[in-house]
């Protein structure tokens, strides 16, 4: 579609059904509307089904980028030290797994949780993405 920038693509397979998260935005930068997700989502859908690149079921989610509660310099990992994040990593068998905790740190080797009292080192270079989230129960 025309007027839009794709602004990120993330391909979710850790979740129960595969989820494509695309976020997009105008050129121009002008706020996006939920009639232009909706608008973009039935093109888009039909491309990934010509593509024929994921052979099973998805869902497909269409947003802007907001605020981002991605992690990604030096400084967000400072100033969420110790705020709850949700990891994804690559583990065993490079199969992508989620840590959720509390930030302690992150150094040049790893990053570091707590979940609920136990400290967990996760490998920097298996890090895929680190964000905000809530804690729950």
């Amino acid at each position: 579609m025309h007027g839009f920038q794709l602004r990120d693509i993330q391909l979710l397979t850790y979740l129960n059904k595969l989820t494509v998260q695309i976020q997009i935005q105008h050129q121009g930068g002008d706020g996006l509307t939920l009639n232009d997700c909706a608008a973009f989502s039935a093109p888009m859908g039909e491309a990934i089904e010509a593509s024929g690149v994921l052979t099973e079921a998805y869902t497909l989610e269409i947003s802007s980028p907001g605020i981002s509660d991605l992690l990604q310099t030096d400084q967000d990992f400072k100033t969420f030290r110790g705020f709850p994040v949700s990891v994804i990593f690559c583990g065993a068998d490079s199969v992508e797994q989620v840590a959720t905790g509390l930030l302690l740190e992150r150094s040049d080797n790893h990053l570091r949780l707590n979940m609920r009292g136990l400290v967990r080192h996760i490998p920097r270079d298996k890090v895929l993405s680190v964000s905000l989230t809530k804690l729950t129960g």
